[in-house]
C-alpha cells in the first residue's frame, strides 16, 4: 500500500492514526444540519436559505462555506420549470387599466393584491387553483380550487381574502385580461367593497410576476414530486402547502428571508 501511495510507512500509520481537526468536526455536524434542512423543504433551498435558516438557528457559518459543502454533498435546489397559461383573454369584456405598472414594492398590507389562475394534473382530470397574494408580505390570503375554471373559481378566492383581511377602499386587485377577471359578476364584487380592478397589458406576462412566482414555487416544491389519484387528494396537499408552509415556513428572499407571516407580525410591532 505504502508503496503504491508513494509514502513512508511511518508516514500512512501517521495519517491512518491523525484525530480529526477542529475544523472537520464542525464541517460534519454542518453537513447533518445543511442535509436535515434541504431534506425538510423537499430539496427546494440553495445555500442562501439554508445560509439564512443556519444563522437564525445559531451556527456562525459564512454561506461560500455552505454552498462548497453542499456542492461536495451533492445538493442542489430543484429548478422551477415552465408552465403554460390557462386563463383566455379572447373575449369582449371590458378591460381596465394597469394600475399596478410593475410596481411589486408594496409598504402596507392590504393595499395591492395579485390574482391568477393554474392547473393540477390527477388521474380525474385537472384541478384549477386560484390564488389572491398580498404584495406588501407575499402572504396568500384568499384561495379556491375546482374541477372547472369559471368566475366561480375566483369568486371564491376573493371572498375569502376579503372576509380575512378586510381591507380598506381603494384596494388594487391585479390580474390578466381573462374572461373570469373580466366578467361582470367579479367586477360588481370589486364595486360592492371599493376594489380598484388592473391588468397586465395584453401579452406581458411580467405584469403579474408574483403571482406566477409563487405557482413556480409551489409546482416546483410540491406537485412535480406528486402523482396525485384525485383531485380532492390534490386539493389536502395544497391546503397543507399553502396554510401550513407557504405562509408561515418558507423563507422569502424578498422579505429578507422571513415568512410572510413573520413579515407582518414583525412589521406590525416595528
Amino acid at each position: 500500500m505504502c508503496q503504491v501511495l508513494e509514502v513512508s510507512r511511518s508516514g500512512y500509520y501517521k495519517w491512518l492514526n491523525r484525530k480529526p481537526s477542529q475544523r472537520e468536526k464542525i464541517n460534519k455536524k454542518l453537513k447533518l444540519k445543511i442535509a436535515e434542512i434541504y431534506w425538510q423543504h423537499n430539496g427546494t433551498y440553495g445555500s442562501p436559505r439554508i445560509h439564512r435558516v443556519l444563522r437564525k438557528e445559531g451556527y456562525t457559518v459564512n454561506i461560500k462555506r455552505v454552498a462548497r459543502l453542499m456542492r461536495i454533498m451533492g445538493l442542489k435546489a430543484i429548478q422551477k420549470r415552465k408552465f403554460k397559461r390557462t386563463t383566455n383573454s379572447n373575449h369582449d369584456l371590458p378591460l381596465k387599466e394597469n394600475l399596478l405598472k410593475r410596481d411589486f414594492d408594496i409598504d402596507k398590507p392590504d393595499k395591492v393584491w395579485v390574482s391568477d389562475i393554474t392547473y393540477i394534473s390527477t388521474k380525474k382530470g385537472w384541478l384549477y387553483l386560484a390564488v389572491v397574494i398580498d404584495l406588501y408580505s407575499r402572504k396568500v390570503v384568499g384561495y379556491s380550487m375546482s374541477k372547472r375554471i369559471n368566475t366561480d373559481l375566483i369568486m371564491s378566492a376573493t371572498k375569502m381574502a376579503i372576509s380575512r383581511r378586510n381591507p380598506e377602499a381603494g384596494l388594487i386587485f391585479h390580474s390578466d385580461r381573462g374572461s373570469q377577471y373580466a366578467s361582470h359578476k367579479l367586477q360588481n364584487l370589486f364595486k360592492q367593497h371599493s376594489i380598484r380592478s388592473s391588468m397586465s397589458r395584453k401579452g406581458d406576462c411580467w405584469d403579474n410576476a408574483v403571482a406566477e412566482s409563487f405557482f413556480g414555487s409551489l409546482k416546483t416544491e410540491l406537485v412535480y414530486h406528486k402523482k396525485y389519484l384525485t383531485r380532492n387528494q390534490a386539493r389536502l396537499d395544497i391546503f397543507e402547502y399553502i396554510a401550513g408552509y407557504y405562509n408561515k415556513v418558507r423563507l422569502h428572499s424578498y422579505l429578507n428571508y422571513m415568512s410572510p407571516k413573520n413579515y407582518e407580525k414583525e412589521r406590525k410591532m416595528a
